[in-house]
């Protein structure tokens, strides 16, 4: 597999290069060179969900790892469940958060996560992410305990829900978890700050388990194809997705441009609407970053972004007629909270944001999907003060929400940054 880097398009590398190096020069995306169509699409739908999802990858890296090791990697990766609901004849739940994190993010962390076993040829590594409340403990699982290989992870503090917090601020081993005193973004400019920093970078052994690591977002292709499998009609589909660093919207947008022929798709945002409104006016024009209850999207520097413009301008996608965005505030969606609750499916904010943006979209003769992204007990606080409810705690959740937090924090500045890395170097 041939991948260049967007920014410097001279800069080629194999798969395994990119999975390794995470960002190319000038902190440029690596990004598929070309993209070939799947064939027999029509069989490979009636597969399972693994051996479908095995495929899909090898046919994505070519000869670049052998048949028989993608399926290996992907059954140990994709270990859980993954469900399509139907709420309606037109509509469906493409359920993503049956793994152990209980988000979405377990189908990319675990997938790189057994990239890196196959790739790596020993020495230090350090595994370096931000994340805006999911990413964090999908990245934290896939890698707990693993030898030779530290993980720290960047998250906005008292940004994400505490449950969210909980669930990889309380394992300790060779987890490290850092709460910085700002927004998302900088955490995720702090991340690209150091893979600029070449000491730091050959000192740690860096590499990023963020989406900007293509492994992780091809990994997210795959779950595109299960909900196809259960519509009736794959022409007329339009999936919905909750959007905050674009990391899923570009891996449908890589499901499309390998043949899997969905009619559009809707990038739904929260009060964080940079994408919406460029698409709208065709100014990249971002916002200060604000808070809201869909805390994994309060993001106003989408890094795929990107990768996006880039399956149009190198790829032809037909994005302006393809691709629709939406942005709802915090009373919207608790409005669709409520009203997912009232058809009898609890959802959590993210899921309930993403079905509000479908059903406002949806025409006639058309079939709906919106990815659920987490699973609702992780926001209890919201879906409780919303819906006046107690919201049960599945086993993974009440095993840590009395767990101490063990991460430290510093302010949003690389030098603090590089201060709290030096015990690792």
């Amino acid at each position: 597999m041939q991948l260049i880097n967007i920014k410097h398009p001279g800069d080629r590398v194999s798969f395994r290069q990119a999975v390794l190096q995470g960002l190319g020069r000038d902190q440029g995306l690596y990004f598929p060179e070309k993209f070939e169509p799947l064939s027999d699409l029509d069989e490979l739908l009636t597969e399972d969900f693994v051996s479908r999802s095995a495929a899909i990858l090898h046919h994505l890296l070519g000869d670049e790892l052998g048949e028989s090791t993608v399926h290996e990697m992907v059954s140990s990766a994709f270990d859980f469940p993954i469900k399509v609901t139907e709420l309606d004849e037109q509509v469906r739940a493409l359920e993503l958060f049956h793994g152990p994190s209980l988000a979405f993010k377990d189908f990319g962390a675990r997938f790189m996560a057994r990239c890196l076993a196959e790739f790596h040829a020993g020495g230090p590594m350090t595994i370096l992410t931000a994340t805006s409340g999911d990413t964090g403990a999908a990245v934290a699982h896939a890698y707990y305990k693993q030898a030779d290989i530290q993980v720290v992870i960047l998250y906005p503090r008292g940004k994400i829900s505490p449950l969210q917090e909980k669930l990889f601020c309380t394992l300790g081993e060779n987890i490290h978890t850092v709460a910085v005193d700002s927004d998302f973004d900088t955490c995720q400019q702090l991340v690209k700050q150091s893979f600029e920093d070449e000491a730091l970078r050959q000192d740690l052994g860096l590499n990023s388990a963020n989406s900007i690591n293509i492994a992780r977002l091809l990994a997210q292709v795959c779950y595109y194809f299960e909900a196809a499998a259960a519509v009736s009609k794959v022409h007329e589909t339009v999936f919905s997705v909750p959007s905050g660093n674009f990391g899923n919207v570009t891996a449908g947008l890589i499901a499309r441009a390998i043949g899997l022929p969905y009619k559009r798709i809707i990038a739904a945002t929260n009060a964080n609407d940079t994408v919406p409104r460029f698409l709208a006016s065709g100014q990249w024009d971002p916002n200060p970053t604000v808070t809201t209850i869909t805390n994994a999207m309060d993001i106003s520097l989408p890094n795929n972004f990107p990768r996006v413009l880039e399956l149009g301008s190198r790829h032809g996608l037909p994005l302006e007629a393809l691709l629709s965005s939406l942005s709802l505030d915090d009373r919207q969606t608790r409005k669709a909270i409520r009203a997912l609750y009232a058809r009898g499916y609890l959802a959590d904010p993210h899921t309930a944001l993403a079905w509000s943006a479908l059903d406002s979209r949806l025409e006639d003769g058309e079939e709906g999907v919106f990815l659920c992204t987490a699973h609702p007990a992780k926001f209890l606080e919201v879906l409780e003060n919303t819906l006046d409810v107690l919201v049960p705690l599945p086993p993974e959740l009440e095993a840590v929400r009395n767990e101490k937090i063990l991460s430290s924090t510093i302010p949003g500045d690389f030098d603090s940054l590089k201060q709290e890395l030096q015990p690792l170097r």
